[in-house]
């Protein structure tokens, strides 16, 4: 089975759309989505790069084209009060509910704990503006998408998920990322939600 890995963060208006868009891609071409959370502010704060660094007018824009792509996927979508957001804790609870995942051969149940947190957390912040940078709102958004949303959080707050979200970051370094989100088809890498269409184009071509 082909695979795409998917670098993600929560504070990422387009990784929203991607969350929800990838998952369906892949499912139409036999492929699973590999749920790479990054914690994108220390990514930045390696380059130097301020993503808060843009003229009021390409601000404006920027809001009115998601708004588009929501009208267009038909995603509920809404500027949040608290933006940019501390995401660390959020990107933890998803390697902690994949963690907590019933263990199988093919990664299936993973896959599927991985997504369904995300999607959930995403949901929380960029359609109900809730506060995912707090621990107590984490755990009650993992309640609902129906984990032990206390006992993840708790996982989530452990010294080797704190180490391995840092080395996921550290690896999308290493792979040339530079921006959220990112795909990868094997060592073939895409920028943003707009190039999802050549990640289904690459998934298509025969091995």
């Amino acid at each position: 089975m082909q695979s795409v890995d998917f670098y993600f963060d929560f504070s990422s208006t387009n990784s929203y759309f991607a969350a929800f868009m990838l998952p369906e891609i892949c499912a139409r071409n036999d492929a699973r989505v590999n749920w790479m959370p990054t914690h994108f502010a220390a990514l930045f704060r390696g380059t130097g790069f301020d993503v808060m660094a843009m003229t009021p007018r390409k601000a404006r824009y920027l809001w009115r084209d998601h708004a588009r792509y929501a009208e267009a996927t038909g995603l509920p979508f809404r500027k949040p009060s608290r933006f940019p957001i501390k995401t660390a804790s959020a990107l933890r609870a998803v390697l902690a509910a994949g963690h907590a995942a019933e263990s199988d051969d093919s990664g299936d149940s993973r896959e599927r704990a991985h997504r369904t947190i995300s999607q959930a957390i995403m949901r929380a912040y960029w359609e109900r503006d809730e506060d995912i940078s707090d621990r107590d709102v984490l755990a009650s958004i993992a309640t609902s998408a129906g984990f032990d949303g206390a006992a993840l959080i708790d996982i989530a707050d452990t010294k080797p998920t704190r180490d391995e979200l840092a080395a996921l970051t550290e690896t999308a370094v290493a792979r040339g990322v530079f921006g959220a989100p990112t795909f990868f088809v094997g060592d073939e890498m895409f920028w943003g939600k707009d190039r999802m269409d050549f990640v289904e184009r690459l998934l298509k071509r025969p091995l």
